[in-house]
């Protein structure tokens, strides 16, 4: 199971398919995952609710998308010798193109994006480190 940080209507999804590889996925890498469960956002943005949140509707339970990794629990070493292990596992939905469903992302994301182009994450985020 892994975390999906951003605000397209899931909060946790698991991951089915690691794209183009034959073993696990890291940061940055490319992945397709099912909707496990959504994120609520209150009784007002409900059926009938007046309130309105653009990306909120975007995904229900059960629906296959593509993501992108943006936090591991695995040690990474970086080539400057530091190791970095982030607390959880998260993700960031994506369209088939590459450009993420939500419009806001929530908390950190692995520097290691930049590396791998996926520089409109990282223009999202609040911080990468």
């Amino acid at each position: 199971m892994v975390n999906c940080i951003d605000n397209s209507g899931a909060a946790i999804v698991e991951c089915v398919k690691v794209l183009r590889m034959k073993r696990h996925a890291k940061v940055g890498d490319r992945i397709i995952v099912v909707v496990q469960k959504q994120r609520s956002f209150g009784p007002e943005s409900g059926p009938g609710g007046s309130v309105s949140i653009s990306a909120a509707n975007n995904v229900r339970r059960g629906d296959i998308r593509h993501a992108v990794v943006v936090r591991t629990a695995k040690k990474t070493q970086r080539p400057d010798g530091s190791v970095v292990k982030f607390d959880d596992n998260a993700c960031v939905l994506i369209n088939k193109g590459g450009e993420p469903i939500g419009s806001r992302l929530n908390g950190i994301v692995g520097s290691e994006l930049r590396d791998k182009q996926w520089s409109k994450i990282l223009s999202l985020a609040p911080m990468h480190l």
